[in-house]
């Protein structure tokens, strides 16, 4: 098992104890085996079970669980936890706000232990009238429980996009034109369908291959006579198969490679859909000729901000693309929460052909993530001067993701602060806010003269929380005002900021950087989907801070400082 699986398991049980009122003790050595088993890069699977009682937290019980988990996928105590507890009851864990001690007592004193029981509770006042809750953590209750329940049935692009290539392969093995299209071709960073567009003459032929593959199954109540819907078995993505005339490909790709608003688009000739409707075409660029358009890159076709970009004669010939990309900014360590050393990270970043690494761990606020004291700074920041040494011309920036304190101010004293090459501004705590005020918290941290990055400026995980409310148009101005660049943070839970936002944060002139937040070096490769995301903002080499080379951000940050 990978060590995350192991982890997730230890993790589950220690919030069981929790739900069912276990020794505080017991509770407690399960979180610490779980924080120090986060910093193992070894697989936690070959390792005996010697060896795991020598990790730090880790006591002779939990060894023999890691062991019980590598032979058996699980452990005893774990399973008779889970048979005492409904299953229902474990989706409460995926609801912001909702701990163990609240979910027991949901649980036992109002008999709730399923979603629906629970939202219909809140809608009738019980949740409030619980001890220890009140109106306020009630409607929050409800409020992330609908959360989650609109998102039941959608995967991370990330996590979605390999499900498409394995069904495009298998499609293209049996048909020449082939083309995967809607959410994912748009690169919407949530995916709930799956959508192919495949040219045949012979729809029902389409169907009994489909009907082969072990890892799909048909629908057939909702599937049609030209579109095979179904779902793959292995998680909740739902699959429709379009097929079409080959005459009529290059139409039927464009049809649902676009949104609704992009379709509306007026022209001389009509509407988009209209176009694409009304005539057959050998291309989708041939379509936007025939309508006197320039082309536009499916990731643009969202009715929003394309056809501005086309009037004004400023709509991107390329968008950014991964080899674009010089360095490597917002990256972590063993110094604070990650999982390889500073010179693992470095050496894999050159490895990968990028000139420059900027190293920004955890600051001393972030004391959950090992954040970094003052001494600490130095030490790092000693062994980055001895490294950049070693690997020259490779260049290693001495960084910190300063947390952004709950009054704005950064988290060291300016004598700390100046000693950095850059810094990303970000919040990690108290991040339940009003608007105002937490317009205000980030505001002030980009005015503060060190701040060089903002990072994820809204704080979402998708799929898992929303962010933070703000108003972007104000944190874009103050950006825009005091020079300071918004990151893309890459990791594909984040994607943070908001595709939404980067055309309008490149419209006020602000610098994009594209930062995978890696804790570990396979965390680099999210860049991918940093690169992704910043396509479909409209973003160019020309305005992305980290596609500058190592002698034009050396001096950028000069000139800043």
């Amino acid at each position: 098992m990978e060590n995350q699986e192991i982890i997730q398991l230890l993790e589950l049980h220690a919030s069981l104890l929790e739900l069912h009122e276990a020794n505080p003790f017991k509770i407690r050595s399960y979180q610490t085996a779980v924080f120090h088993l986060e910093k193992v890069k070894t697989p936690i699977a070959d390792m005996s079970e010697a060896e795991v009682k020598k990790i730090a937290g880790i006591g002779k019980g939990i060894a023999e669980k890691i062991s019980e988990i590598n032979q058996n996928g699980s452990f005893a105590d774990l399973d008779e936890l889970l048979k005492q507890t409904p299953t229902s009851l474990l989706e409460f864990f995926k609801i912001k706000g909702l701990g163990a001690k609240k979910i027991r007592t949901i649980w036992k004193e109002l008999n709730i232990s399923t979603p629906e029981q629970l939202l219909e509770a809140c809608e009738n006042n019980q949740i409030a009238e619980l001890k220890g809750f009140g109106e306020k953590t009630q409607e929050a209750i409800k409020h992330n429980l609908m959360f989650v329940q609109f998102n039941a049935d959608k995967l991370l692009y990330a996590e979605a996009a390999p499900y498409a290539e394995q069904l495009l392969k298998f499609l293209k093995e049996h048909f020449t034109q082939v083309q995967v299209v809607g959410q994912l071709r748009r690169q919407l960073e949530v995916v709930d369908t799956l959508q192919v567009v495949v040219a045949t003459d012979t729809p029902v032929e389409v169907f009994e291959v489909l009907n082969t593959h072990e890892a799909i199954e048909q629908n057939t109540v909702t599937s049609s006579p030209f579109i095979w819907r179904g779902n793959f078995k292995a998680n909740v993505l739902s699959i429709e198969i379009i097929t079409c005339k080959e005459a009529d490909f290059a139409s039927k790709v464009f049809i649902t490679s676009a949104s609704k608003a992009h379709l509306g688009h007026t022209t001389p000739q009509g509407t988009l859909l209209q176009a694409a409707l009304t005539d057959q075409f050998d291309s989708e660029e041939a379509l936007y000729e025939a309508v006197q358009l320039p082309y536009i890159s499916p990731v643009l076709r969202e009715g929003l901000f394309e056809f501005d970009l086309v009037e004004k004669k400023q709509l991107p010939e390329r968008l950014i693309q991964l080899e674009d990309l010089k360095g490597v900014l917002h990256n972590h360590s063993t110094y604070s929460d990650g999982k390889h050393t500073l010179e693992e990270m470095a050496k894999y970043c050159k490895e990968l052909g990028y000139a420059y690494l900027g190293m920004s761990d955890h600051s001393k606020s972030a004391f959950y993530a090992n954040g970094l004291y003052e001494k600490r700074v130095a030490e790092q920041q000693a062994e980055i001067d001895q490294l950049n040494q070693q690997l020259a011309p490779f260049k290693i920036f001495k960084g910190i993701e300063s947390d952004i304190l709950a009054d704005g101010s950064l988290d060291y004293h300016d004598d700390i602060l100046k000693t950095f090459d850059f810094i990303v501004a970000s919040v990690h705590a108290n991040i339940s806010s009003d608007k105002n005020k937490a317009t205000e918290r980030i505001v002030k941290a980009v005015e503060n003269p060190y701040t060089t990055i903002l990072g994820h400026p809204t704080g979402r995980l998708l799929l898992r929380r929303e962010g933070y409310p703000l108003d972007m148009e104000k944190v874009l101005d103050a950006c825009a005002a005091n020079g300071v660049a918004i990151e893309i943070n890459a990791h594909p839970v984040r994607l943070d900021l908001d595709w939404r936002w980067v055309h309008q944060a490149l419209e006020k002139g602000i610098w994009i950087a594209i930062n995978p937040d890696a804790h570990e070096k396979k965390g680099y490769h999210n860049m991918q989907y940093g690169t992704l995301i910043g396509q479909k903002g409209g973003l160019t080499k020309e305005r992305c801070l980290n596609a500058m080379n190592l002698e034009e951000f050396t001096a950028w940050l000069a000139k800043r400082k």
